[in-house]
């Protein structure tokens, strides 16, 4: 191995940018580089000046914002006290991973690019801008910055002479050996049911709330199940706010975690530790109990049941021996067949547990080792907080919309997050679900008197719930609430609580039903027929105006629709309006959370 280490660093969200991380570092491996991998928050920021060649990953979320994993590198990082040539001696270079129909496109890897070079670093390569819009997804970009990255990297760092770089069909040692004990630990260590009251919950130490209220609130003849689900927090230490996020991990079924036993010839009942095979791996993931029983690993660890990434079929490829089980996964594991991949994994929703049945020579081969390599760490699911503290002390409400449709696959798919809540059943029992919140991107005024206006579609109408509550609680009454959805009578959410807020004066509430006339009409549409009133309210009364909700068209649309309002009612040409509107988005008065 060369004498350099390669640092792979990321901040990743959703877990896509960690996949990313990991495929460098295993390309590194395959170069024979030394080459270690990490979250940004887990690493000592404070080596970064002792580093030689370090590549950062990082994914944008929300508006523009860095994942939660890195938000104290990123706090670190623009201190103002960094002297100017701090990072003189480092080589590096950043690949981001956006989505270009959000206007914040890419910022956090264009920013972090700039402020690395303002420390002196020495930028291997221009930013690469990954964008999951490219006809070839993000690896339309991720894989031709990799090469001309590893050109640059190796003219640099040689490997050691005469060591030829691996193949990619090579198996590649795995990152945590196995080791199995003989008899069940008297104590097993691994329930969730463990919170120490200190503090706030967290990620690794979340409250186990009761689950104590469970209820569809769409029509039985409506397509879509919605649920209000309520959770008891009593004695949990969580304060929120209008607009903050509770997070949750699902867990896998029972009858996943068997099917995956039986493939894998794995006994649920037995019990592991783990260590780490290489030191240059971080340390066993501090989620997993040690020792941990195989039930606990597939449960509520890794995630069986998601759409495998690509990675997936690269590391499954190292396994087969099976000639045309081999080929496919070769195939699918390339640049030229990621429109193959599409059709067989992305497009239908297969899951990665049905790839494995569908490869049964090649999963009769993989050893257990392997495991934590193959698939990801179930992801964290954020829902929006629909209820304020002030009107329910010691609950969090959330309204959860049941993921299933078809496919051309026989089983529907289902949401594992949303399946699984909805699958609760309070009155059979306790029912625990372990939680902890964050601050949301939504901020709400402060000054009594500035009128909130919300657009809030569907499930988009949760953290205006939330607001609404609150500040009528806090003598807070200058509230517009744009609702839409398909039918008064099917899916018109919280619709008795509206009306008595709007019968007690705290309240009014503009409805947009689109499917109960002849003309669908939609939440846009009633922005531009209220234009008078909105007028009024943003450029008189300093009002604050607000979208969530689905990012498909519906933000461009409700956005279009106050632009015209300024034209109109203001006498404003096209660039005044937009000048206006981005003017409210600087200050803070025009806000939106949308989620694809």
């Amino acid at each position: 191995m060369s004498g350099h280490t390669v640092l792979v660093l990321y901040g990743s969200q959703t877990g896509t940018a960690q996949d990313t991380a990991e495929r460098i570092g295993r390309q590194a491996q395959r170069r024979r580089l030394r080459v270690r991998v990490e979250a940004l928050d887990t690493y000592n920021v404070a080596n970064l000046i002792s580093e030689s060649l370090v590549v950062f990953v990082c994914a944008t979320t929300g508006q523009g914002d860095p994942p939660d994993n890195m938000k104290k590198f990123w706090r670190f990082l623009f201190r103002k006290s960094l002297p100017a040539d701090s990072l003189s001696r480092l080589d590096c270079a950043v690949l981001g991973l956006g989505d270009s129909s959000y206007p914040k496109f890419n910022f956090v890897a264009k920013k972090l690019h700039k402020r690395l070079l303002q420390l002196g670093a020495n930028m291997l390569l221009p930013v690469g801008l990954a964008d999951d819009q490219h006809d070839l997804g993000p690896d339309g970009v991720i894989d031709p910055w990799l090469l001309s990255f590893w050109q640059k990297t190796l003219s640099l760092y040689p490997p050691p002479a005469g060591l030829a770089p691996l193949r990619e069909e090579e198996k590649l040692p795995s990152r945590y050996v196995f080791h199995f004990l003989s008899e069940v630990p008297s104590k097993p260590t691994e329930h969730l049911q463990t919170v120490d009251n200190k503090g706030s919950p967290t990620s690794l130490r979340p409250f186990p709330a009761p689950l104590v209220f469970n209820q569809r609130v769409t029509h039985t003849s409506h397509f879509q199940d919605v649920r209000h689900i309520e959770f008891d927090i009593t004695g949990s230490n969580i304060q929120f706010s209008a607009g903050d996020i509770v997070m949750m991990r699902p867990c896998n079924t029972a009858e996943d975690v068997e099917q995956l036993c039986q493939l894998l010839k794995l006994d649920p009942e037995s019990y592991f530790t783990l260590t780490p095979t290489d030191s240059s791996t971080a340390e066993v993931p501090a989620r997993l109990p040690q020792p941990c029983s195989v039930r606990f690993l597939l449960e509520y660890f890794l995630d069986i049941s998601a759409v495998p990434r690509r990675s997936f079929f690269e590391l499954l490829a190292t396994f087969a021996t099976d000639e045309l089980e081999r080929e496919k996964l070769l195939e699918f594991s390339s640049a030229e067949g990621q429109d193959a991949l599409h059709s067989y994994c992305n497009r239908p929703r297969r899951t990665a547990l049905e790839v494995l049945t569908d490869f049964p020579h090649t999963t009769a081969d993989l050893s257990i080792d392997c495991l934590l390599d193959l698939f990801p760490e179930i992801q964290p699911r954020s829902f929006s907080i629909a209820s304020s503290l002030l009107e329910h002390p010691n609950r969090i409400q959330i309204l959860l919309a049941v993921v299933k449709y078809k496919t051309m696959l026989v089983k529907p798919r289902k949401g594992l997050c949303s399946s699984w809540l909805a699958s609760l059943d309070p009155s059979k029992g306790d029912v625990y679900v372990p939680l902890w919140v964050k601050k949301g991107s939504l901020r709400f005024p402060q000054d009594p008197e500035s009128p909130v206006i919300m657009v809030g579609p569907g499930t988009g109408v949760a953290p205006f719930r939330s607001a609404i509550q609150e500040r009528v609680a806090q003598g807070k009454m200058a509230n517009v609430l744009f609702f839409g959805c398909r039918s008064e009578s099917k899916d018109f959410y919280c619709g008795s609580e509206w009306e008595e807020k709007v019968q007690a004066g705290q309240m009014i509430l503009v409805t947009a039903f689109s499917r109960d006339q002849e003309d669908k009409i939609y939440v846009q549409h009633r922005v531009k027929e209220q234009g008078k009133l909105l007028w009024d309210l943003i450029a008189k009364k300093n009002a604050f105006f607000y979208i969530a909700g689905n990012a498909k068209q519906m933000p461009t649309s409700v956005c279009d629709a106050l632009k015209a309002v300024f034209q109109k009612e203001g006498g404003m040409s096209e660039n005044q309006a937009q000048e206006m509107l981005d003017g409210m988005e600087k200050n803070g008065r025009f806000q939106s959370e949308t989620w694809s």
